[in-house]
């Protein structure tokens, strides 16, 4: 598996960056716009909380991009972190390929 040695961007670093600071938005104008609480907001703005597909529609909505934008920039993090995880590349190397008889 291929994947790059710098980690990619998290929802957190584009939805502030690249998001809510160019357009002056707060956290508590997000939760109001996206219907959600503040705490929602603040989770997903300090990478403690992750992108689901109803979160990926509703943040799609709000922008309005598509939420596989969203749901891609969660899944390119949720790779790297688990290729870079001591843990979970035990995990991994301990998987055995399956022969395929043809």
């Amino acid at each position: 598996m291929l994947m790059t040695k710098r980690k990619p961007a998290t929802v957190a670093e584009i939805l502030v960056e690249e998001f809510m600071e160019p357009m002056g938005l707060t956290q508590a104008a997000l939760a109001e716009a996206m219907g959600v609480q503040r705490k929602h907001v603040n989770e997903l703005c300090n990478d403690r909380r992750n992108v689901t597909a109803a979160t990926a529609l509703i943040l799609a909505r709000v922008f309005g991009n598509s939420p596989d934008f969203w749901l891609n920039v969660q899944r390119r993090s949720d790779l790297w972190e688990a290729m870079h995880s001591p843990r979970e590349r035990e995990r991994i190397e301990r998987a055995k390929p399956l022969k395929v008889v043809a």
